[in-house]
């Protein structure tokens, strides 16, 4: 679970909360532990206002609705909810539970319960729309299934949904890539997530990749028409990857990525903090026990903690800021790191005379080649070794 809170002057503004929620464990044993948890946490949110909160990590869809009720209720009782906070749930479409039809048609399942529990964005894990695809993934749900989650949503009256799809895939085809997009938006989602398949350290596929995977080139290849075809459709990428109307911008994972601060709650949940002391401003990052079980039988509010070092927040600011297409303010940077722009501009400047950053409008932004080379970019920042 993570909850946001606004903008923070003096590190005292808005802030998100992101909650981890783990269906398949004993459901009001772990609400009781995600409510410790919150309670001891509340330090770095008192006289702050949260703008989003997320349910994500786990399959948070199989949790009942009489519990997440609770919970949201519990939450709104402690902190100050910003009046159009965004709250959003993380859905597997293999894994909800769906209400039989009503005169042919569906009306909402879970979601119609989940809308009245305070839920206004859901973010569906589709990856892929061909079935053979998601087979190769070990995914356990069908092409079929998210289109039927998607009519559920609507019948439950939210619109405001996320697709998250993947590229690159096993045997993937550029034709293939793009028929995902055209199937995506064919069920006119409010944002989609278009991320390239990584073989991850320590996952079944990093320890084997799979066969038939596309080269750089095709990746690449891939990535470009799709993007166009998301413009020519009105989704603007606005990070990464991550493409919506304006109007329609995930405001969760925004105030990652300006570097704002946010809770974790809940097995394996990361957060970071920024507080005022006697030497300035202090970013600290947590995190929780990852396993479930081990989480739940941890004290309460127990955490990993570690102080960002002042010479490794321009490096921090900057890998998170720089993903946004609007690039980065240097107010924004003294702001939230306590820091001299200075220690940016130098770097920056060096980066321009490349041709990897511009300035414009008072925003540092990547170049369109410095995008294609973003952790090159981003390197310029680390702290000096040896």
């Amino acid at each position: 679970m993570c909850i946001s809170r606004g903008a923070y002057a003096s590190a005292r503004t808005a802030i998100s909360i992101r909650i981890a929620l783990h269906g398949e464990l004993p459901e009001e044993a772990y609400i009781e532990a995600l409510l410790r948890d919150l309670d001891a946490q509340l330090e770095c949110v008192q006289g702050r206002e949260i703008i989003s909160v997320f349910f994500g990590g786990g399959t948070p869809s199989l949790i009942s609705p009489a519990a997440l009720a609770r919970l949201i209720g519990a939450l709104r009782a402690a902190l100050d909810f910003a009046a159009d906070v965004e709250i959003t749930l993380e859905a597997n479409p293999g894994t909800i539970e769906r209400n039989r039809v009503h005169g042919g048609r569906p009306y909402g399942g879970r979601f119609v319960d989940y809308r009245r529990c305070g839920v206004n964005r859901v973010s569906l894990g589709a990856q892929s729309f061909a079935d053979d695809c998601l087979q190769r993934l070990g995914r356990i749900h069908t092409a079929a299934d998210t289109q039927v989650a998607v009519e559920e949503l609507r019948a439950a009256g939210i619109d405001n949904f996320n697709l998250d799809l993947m590229y690159a895939l096993p045997q993937q085809s550029v034709a293939g890539a793009l028929a995902d997009i055209d199937a995506a938006l064919r069920l006119e989602p409010a944002h989609i997530s278009h991320y390239e398949l990584t073989l991850e350290p320590g996952t079944v596929f990093g320890g084997r990749p799979p066969e038939g995977l596309p080269d750089a080139d095709a990746a690449r290849e891939m990535q470009l028409v799709c993007q166009q075809r998301l413009a020519e459709r009105g989704y603007a990428q606005y990070e990464v990857s991550a493409y919506a109307p304006e109007h329609r911008r995930c405001r969760h994972n925004l105030n990652y990525w300006q570097f704002g601060d946010y809770l974790g709650i809940g097995a394996g949940a990361h957060g970071k903090c920024s507080r005022i002391r006697a030497s300035g401003l202090q970013v600290e990052r947590t995190w929780r026990e990852r396993e479930p079980r081990r989480y739940l039988s941890s004290p309460p509010g127990a955490a990993s903690r570690r102080v960002v070092a002042a010479v490794e927040l321009p490096f921090e600011f900057v890998m998170n800021a720089l993903r946004l297409r609007a690039g980065l303010e240097e107010g924004q940077f003294e702001q939230r790191t306590g820091l001299s722009a200075q220690l940016l501009r130098r770097p920056l400047q060096r980066l321009q005379r490349r041709g990897l950053v511009e300035l414009c409008d008072g925003r540092w932004r990547a170049s369109p080649l410095g995008f294609d080379f973003l952790n090159d970019v981003v390197s310029e920042f680390l702290e000096p070794r040896g």
